[in-house]
């Protein structure tokens, strides 16, 4: 008999919002999500900036960020990875992802800090030693490169998905589902990439594919 293969280590998904949906929110998502954007660029080590004629100034704010160099140089010289740093970085891409599902108009919840919601995000926590090859996180963002290619021409059609689905959810307060399956694809095929090229969770190459 025939087995089936293992899960992929890190698992994506949205429930499905079978009910009307916010059309006053969806309407005006973009600035309604504008403060929740501000708290997640506070978190996640972004910059600001500004210019004038005369000169340009940047300020950063906020601290943290995604961990990628610490996890390399630790398994690269330790072979272990800290669960504290894993911990952290899966729940920075918890709290992004249900940023992001909220501004894909696929959750007309504003978007917790703290709890999952409808937005499910999972990565299986490596024995470095074991599970991980020391020198691989040196070339894992080479690998991918297929991946980037393929991840813009997908990211430039759900641009276009999601203003059809933000005028079918103005008028008729649902989501369509082959439309919501297909961006909520495209999100899980991004979080594999992070996950196996800067988070460095698995050695486990992401597969070319939408589905789970």
């Amino acid at each position: 008999m025939a087995t089936q293969p293992a899960a992929y280590p890190v698992q994506f998904s949205v429930d499905y919002p079978d009910r009307p949906l916010n059309r006053l929110t969806t309407a005006f998502r973009i600035f309604v999500a504008i403060p929740i954007l501000i708290v997640l660029g506070s978190v996640s080590g972004s910059t600001w900036q500004w210019s004038s004629r005369r000169t340009t100034t940047v300020v950063a704010i906020g601290a943290g960020g995604l961990l990628f160099l610490a996890p390399l140089l630790m398994i690269l010289f330790r072979r272990k990875y800290p669960r504290w740093w894993f911990d952290w970085n899966l729940e920075l891409q918890r709290f992004t992802n249900r940023v992001v599902a909220y501004i894909a108009l696929m959750d007309d919840r504003y978007p917790s800090t703290d709890q999952q919601q409808s937005v499910h995000l999972d990565y299986a926590y490596p024995d470095a030693s074991r599970d991980l090859n020391r020198f691989l996180p040196l070339v894992k963002w080479l690998l991918v490169i297929p991946h980037f290619i393929v991840l813009v021409f997908l990211w430039i059609a759900s641009f276009f998905v999601l203003i059809a689905a933000w005028f079918a959810i103005l008028f008729t307060g649902r989501y369509p589902r082959g439309m919501f399956d297909f961006v909520e694809g495209v999100i899980r095929w991004g979080q594999r990439v992070i996950a196996y090229a800067f988070l460095l969770v698995t050695d486990r190459y992401p597969p070319f594919r939408l589905a789970p």
